[in-house]
């Protein structure tokens, strides 16, 4: 028996509505506890879906999903209380006070009151000087933050956060994602959704990547970059050119930039990359090279070109 069970454990997850169309096709997948988990896809993809199904408010067609050990089905409020959810949605209610709202979630969770442990949240979000205030009267950044007070306020183990910088400026963005680094240090498992990449490779231990309702990978973040990473050696020349010439023709370059730049993908990590015939090659073309330089794939050319793939 593992002295660390996963945090969420989802085996043969689908969900298919009455309809007939299909939101999930079968899923399995293990949220390690104490990570940061992001789930990359674009809309439609079953993002949303799966968080419901395993928070208990979607009900999967089959199987089964565990929460800190316990089924979010036959063991339904012990499972719910051990998680914390943000919706992409902004549901506050308007008329009543931070304090008040956040004091309000921690008892329908049947928690004892415990105002040292409300004002810490709301210190931690940097709320506490708004405590008094009517939330109709708060930014959307600031809205959002009461959103996630509202879900730790019964001290969840795992706080699922759909979409969470939504709508939300950069230096706010930066905000959150240093406060979610900060749940994680206190041994909160983070389960995140965004269609922002670079929240994804900020933020990240692990990525997984759904489309069309299926999982198509779940790999650790320098993992994948590793692995689905291109490397791109960009060739500028001085003098724009129409195709490429015939003494590179062999090499699978792209004409960009106008013309005036070539570029050259390859395995960094491949034994032999044709980098150095390539190289040869140039020197012999009578091309005027004005520069050369490289860049790795970011993840968000591994995302696209995986996307695009799927069927």
């Amino acid at each position: 028996m593992t002295t660390h069970p996963a945090a969420v454990s989802v085996r043969n997850v689908t969900k298919t509505y009455a309809s007939g169309f299909t939101a999930l096709q079968p899923v399995d997948l293990d949220i390690r506890s104490g990570e940061i988990f992001a789930l990359l896809g674009p809309n439609g993809a079953g993002k949303t879906t799966l968080i419901g199904i395993i928070c208990g408010i979607v009900n999967a067609t089959t199987g089964v999903v565990l929460a800190d050990g316990h089924d979010v089905v036959t063991d339904f409020r012990k499972a719910r209380s051990k998680i914390g959810l943000v919706p992409q949605e902004l549901t506050t209610d308007a008329f009543e006070t931070v304090l008040a709202t956040v004091t309000f979630s921690r008892g329908l969770f049947g928690k004892r009151a415990d105002p040292a442990y409300v004002e810490k949240v709301l210190r931690d979000l940097s709320l506490w000087d708004r405590r008094n205030s009517r939330i109709m009267t708060l930014s959307g950044g600031m809205k959002r933050r009461v959103m996630i007070a509202k879900a730790l306020s019964h001290e969840p183990r795992i706080l699922f956060l759909d979409e969470p910088t939504a709508g939300v400026d950069v230096e706010l963005r930066r905000d959150m994602w240093q406060m979610v680094r900060g749940l994680r240090a206190s041994g909160v498992t983070i389960f995140l959704t965004t269609h922002y990449i670079e929240e994804a490779e900020e933020m990240a231990d692990r990525i997984g990547v759904i489309n069309g309702g299926r999982l198509l990978l779940v790999e650790d973040k320098a993992a994948l970059m590793r692995k689905l990473g291109t490397s791109h050696l960009v060739v500028t020349v001085r003098q724009p050119l129409a195709e490429i010439p015939a003494a590179l023709a062999k090499f699978d370059l792209a004409l960009a930039a106008g013309g005036t730049e070539l570029v050259y993908s390859y395995d960094a990590h491949a034994d032999d990359n044709g980098l150095a015939a390539l190289l040869h090659a140039l020197n012999g073309s009578g091309l005027a090279v004005a520069n050369l330089r490289t860049h790795d794939s970011s993840l968000e050319e591994i995302f696209v070109n995986l996307v695009h793939k799927s069927p």
